[in-house]
């Protein structure tokens, strides 16, 4: 049984070792590619943060701040791509929604849409600047003190002025917060969209080079991905125009 112990302590301290030797690994690539990106060297900055998403941590402040690097060294694709995925993390940050708002402008074609189903915009706006994380974490909160109150009046069969309309707005705020956080959940990852990069993106009719050219897309469009068929992507994009691109020309945010 000691020596059952003493693996497992050895192990939990050679786990913690690298664990603080690869969190520092990536502050000091960070802190790198922030002096890089001061200097004006943007695409040794670009460098510095992308060997941090490579070890697989995102973050809004390293998205932000690749999105702000890639702009200045005239990536425009890759700076909206950044941004939003940056905004996916925080989304009420000002920083974040001025910047993607502002390199929009610089998008050589503009596809601003409309939104058809007047629901799904007013859902939109309700959870827009919450992250999902507080969303499930408000879910739960209701739910635990509906459960408690249910406690009381059928478990302990506690009985006070106002408990049944204490049960009542909890029912209705437990399934209110969690029907937000399943739409913001469906909206902002379920349903996959994807950031146009190339300068050359044909948008054709079919998932097929050989079929009717459709419109020439642009860096930085936004678009909906609908389905996948070999190298194409059925995409729409935000003023409901629709076509398939080859997927090299786009990444998903």
């Amino acid at each position: 049984m000691n020596r059952i112990i003493q693996i497992m302590t050895v192990s939990m301290v050679v786990t913690f070792v690298l664990f603080v030797g690869i969190t520092s690994a990536q502050n000091s690539n960070f802190e790198t590619g922030n002096k890089y990106y001061e200097q004006g060297d943007y695409q040794s900055a670009i460098t510095m943060y992308q060997k941090i998403e490579d070890s697989g941590q995102e973050s809004a402040a390293l998205y932000y701040n690749m999105g702000n690097a890639y702009f200045k060294n005239g990536d425009l694709g890759n700076a909206i791509l950044y941004y939003h995925r940056a905004k996916r993390i925080n989304p009420s940050d000002a920083d974040i929604l001025n910047n993607l708002e502002f390199a929009g402008r610089f998008t050589s074609i503009r596809m601003e849409g409309v939104e058809i189903n007047p629901i799904n915009s007013f859902l939109k706006s309700l959870v827009g600047s919450y992250r999902l994380k507080s969303l499930g974490w408000y879910s739960s909160i209701f739910f635990i003190v509906l459960i408690g109150l249910l406690i009381l009046k059928y478990g302990i069969q506690i009985h006070f002025t106002g408990l049944n309309s204490a049960i009542t707005l909890a029912l209705i705020l437990t399934v209110g917060i969690s029907g937000l956080t399943s739409f913001k959940y469906r909206t902002d990852y379920l349903n996959k969209q994807a950031v146009v990069l190339s300068q050359e993106a044909s948008v054709y009719s079919g998932p097929s080079s050989n079929t009717d050219l459709e419109f020439e897309g642009a860096p930085g469009l936004l678009v909906e991905i609908i389905r996948e068929s070999g190298e194409f992507y059925d995409v729409l994009f935000e003023n409901k125009r629709r076509g398939w691109i080859k997927k090299d020309l786009v990444a998903v945010i």
